[in-house]
């Protein structure tokens, strides 16, 4: 089968960095698993930040990618959600061989149907972001999606990303306050566009624009881009009791004692925890995006496809990851088919 993979990691202006390859295909699935012949694969941050360089050498072709639409092809034994023929969507397990392949292995508790209103490739940009901006919100924060919090506020740190749009869709219809910060006339654009109810110029003092705006303090932040760079000011604007959200590691130590005389909480959130342990509630992110394809399909939430690419090879996997650590990128990027 075609796929696009590496042994070495590289610059991605390096040629060797992503490569064409040809694969063995996977072997029938057995217990839970499905196996999915992939039509539309979406790139995210994590795929940049898997593939970055290292001194590490692989001695088996590493197939990234964590963001999939297709159809299912077969099913194991103990499969009870899906049947060959169903369209699927899902991000899938960072431990297993990724989505950049024309077949793939995984287990039907963390996938879904697609959205029916959906295309393969605007299906393949949701689910990364879909899962971890449902999980911060309503698993981490505790936030209600029903709107038990309504007029509570909450922070956005890169609001123009997959992610940023997701969450502030989200964020909205349970009623919260969203303010997002952007910089450029596009990326606040979209901002408003998601439902961002402010946005704040994140090239300039933040404080004093959301003083501006009436919330010099909020209770919740979601970090979506440096832990370290914007620290000490979610420490600062977070409320008393407040929550404070994380998805990157930080690039030194932070100090935690500014979270103490507030009792701030502070989450980490990483989508791919479930599957990686494959913990007891691990069909809730089966359940979570069977939810936003509802969502979809009924006009409550939007598609936060921007850049598409075609065909799925090694040459447009690159130009997808250059666009991607260029740090400028508005919604998602997603590559379809295959040559």
């Amino acid at each position: 089968m075609k796929a696009v993979g590496l042994t070495r990691y590289l610059p991605i202006d390096d040629p060797q960095s992503l490569c064409d390859l040809d694969l063995t295909e996977p072997p029938p699935p057995r217990g839970h698993d499905l196996c999915v012949r992939v039509e539309a694969v979406a790139v995210n941050p994590v795929d940049a930040k898997v593939r970055a360089p290292k001194a590490t050498v692989e001695t088996v072709p590493r197939v990234l990618g964590w963001d999939a639409a297709g159809v299912v092809e077969a099913v194991g034994d103990a499969v009870t959600l899906f049947r060959p023929g169903d369209a699927v969507y899902y991000a899938g397990d960072i431990t297993r061989p990724g989505s950049n392949a024309q077949l793939q292995l995984v287990d039907e508790r963390i996938a879904a149907h697609k959205p029916r209103s959906l295309g393969f490739a605007e299906a393949a940009a949701l689910p990364l972001t879909a899962i971890t901006a449902w999980e911060l919100l309503f698993d981490r924060f505790g936030i209600d999606p029903q709107g038990a919090q309504r007029g509570r506020s909450l922070l956005v740190l890169a609001g123009a990303g997959g992610l940023g749009l997701m969450t502030l869709q989200l964020a909205k219809r349970a009623g919260l306050v969203v303010i997002a910060t952007a910089s450029r006339a596009e990326s606040t654009a979209a901002c408003r566009e998601f439902g961002a109810d402010h946005v704040v110029d994140h090239a300039q003092p933040l404080p004093p624009q959301l003083a501006a705006l009436g919330h010099a303090q909020v209770d919740y932040v979601a970090n979506f881009v440096d832990v370290n760079r914007y620290w000490e000011l979610a420490c600062a604007v977070v409320a008393p009791q407040g929550k404070i959200g994380l998805v990157t590691t930080p690039r030194g130590p932070v100090d935690l004692e500014p979270l103490k005389n507030k009792c701030v909480s502070l989450h980490w959130e990483f989508m791919f925890g479930r599957p990686m342990f494959a913990t007891p509630d691990l069909i809730a992110q089966h359940r979570l995006l069977t939810e936003v394809a509802r969502r979809i399909d009924a006009g409550e939430l939007r598609g936060t496809l921007r850049q598409r690419l075609s065909p799925i090879n090694a040459a447009n996997l690159r130009e997808a990851h250059r666009r991607i650590e260029s740090g400028r990128t508005v919604g998602k990027i997603v590559l379809e088919g295959w040559s």
